[in-house]
């Protein structure tokens, strides 16, 4: 049973929270200075299912970007600060649809009063953002390392802080790199408050060990019904942060939009080309959003008898193989005709 939260608003139309659904994020990483370049990325991730785009805004320069993403996507615009706190009131100004701070960094409370009254004004959502990385002295001394208690403490105090000014448009984040910390800081957060929680694993490192790492600590936390917004972070092309999300999501019944493929991990009584057969399939179906699943297996052990339950596949044979719909057989195809006649059968669906 998925956590209850409160539902926080984000840009038009979209919610965080609540019973709305999981939303994916991912992180602009083109200067700041190159505003076509930011613009052309953020409609790249847009065109994939992005729900929300976060941008670094390091300095005011860096301000200018934003009416250029208003003006270019519709998906809500984050504005990412850090250390100096009018560069949070600028982007409110500038008409950003969220704020995320890191409480520890950004200043005294009335700074963070300014900040919060700026976000007021304009009905802007502030997402406090808690990592290993950040956490104040006293708390980082008390507990003697970046554990989950000492995460979970200094959000908390965070969250205190902006209740006390009357704000509670609250999204809240605690990331680790250590995946096993960030499980365990978000499952004690999830008891202590009823506000929405966006999920990751920080640093987590390339494409593949970090797609590893992001969907162990994300999808155990999503298991349990925790979660209402996540980003996997990667150190690779935020378009691969996007796909990786909702392969998470998509893995966990949580997204009905897209293929499922399923695949055999092959083994001697393979007798047609199973990798070089998936992996052409995966590309050929990378833009198809129909809601079924896809079975490649190499032979009759785990062809239409293990594979049944998928909507449409085939099975390897001698060089040739069955193409299957439900664990029905349709018909035998030679193996370079095989691809081609799958494809035919899932564009007829």
């Amino acid at each position: 049973m998925r956590r209850k939260s409160l539902k926080v608003k984000v840009g038009e139309n979209l919610y965080i929270g609540g019973n709305s659904p999981i939303s994916v994020q991912s992180m602009l990483n083109i200067p700041c200075n190159d505003i076509a370049g930011n613009v052309n990325q953020a409609k790249k991730l847009e065109s994939l299912g992005c729900n929300i785009v976060r941008v670094a805004i390091p300095n005011m320069d860096a301000i200018k970007l934003i009416p250029k993403l208003k003006e270019s996507v519709t998906v809500p615009v984050v504005a990412d600060i850090h250390f100096d706190y009018k560069l949070a009131i600028e982007s409110v100004n500038a008409g950003i649809d969220k704020i995320r701070i890191n409480p520890g960094n950004i200043g005294d409370e009335s700074r963070i009063k300014m900040v919060v009254n700026a976000c007021k004004s304009r009905d802007i959502p502030i997402r406090i953002g808690v990592n290993s990385g950040s956490l104040e002295k006293s708390i980082l001394a008390k507990h003697g390392a970046p554990t989950p208690q000492a995460l979970c403490e200094s959000a908390i105090y965070h969250v205190k802080l902006l209740e006390k000014f009357n704000f509670n448009s609250i999204v809240i984040s605690l990331k680790s790199s250590n995946v096993n910390y960030m499980v365990e800081s978000y499952k004690l957060i999830a008891d202590k408050v009823d506000y929405p929680l966006h999920l990751g694993v920080t640093e987590t490192g390339t494409e593949r060990i970090g797609i590893v790492k992001s969907a162990i600590g994300i999808g155990a936390l999503l298991l349990e019904g925790i979660g209402d917004t996540m980003r996997v972070s990667l150190t690779s092309d935020p378009v691969n942060e996007v796909c990786a999300a909702y392969d998470i999501l998509k893995s966990l019944n949580m997204y009905n939009k897209g293929i499922k493929l399923i695949s055999c991990p092959t083994c001697g009584r393979t007798r047609i080309d199973i990798i070089n057969l998936s992996n052409l399939l995966e590309k050929r179906l990378k833009d198809c959003d129909k809601n079924i699943t896809v079975a490649v297996m190499g032979c009759a052990v785990n062809g239409p008898g293990e594979a049944r339950e998928a909507d449409i596949g085939i099975a390897g044979g001698n060089k040739e193989g069955l193409i299957f719909k439900k664990g029905q057989i349709l018909r035998k195809v030679p193996e370079k005709y095989l691809l081609d006649e799958l494809m035919k059968e899932i564009e007829n669906m």
